[in-house]
């Protein structure tokens, strides 16, 4: 049985916070626009709240974003 790992601290060491950081939905842990932008970078996994503007089979329109 796998166990799910709540995100504990950021990449910087920074604890995260739920409904500031990140979300639960449907048992999955999403990361808002706040966190990513944070983050500094864009990891190009299609993020629903990527403020980057990267989404997943769209190549032009991600050349264009900077991604």
């Amino acid at each position: 049985m796998a166990t799910e790992q709540q995100p504990r601290e950021s990449s910087s060491g920074e604890p995260l916070l739920e409904d500031v950081d990140y979300y639960i939905e449907n048992g999955l842990y999403v990361f808002t626009a706040q966190y990513l932008l944070k983050r500094g970078y864009c990891c190009q996994s299609g993020c629903r709240h990527c403020p980057y503007g990267f989404r997943i089979g769209n190549a032009e329109q991600n050349e264009k974003g900077g991604c």
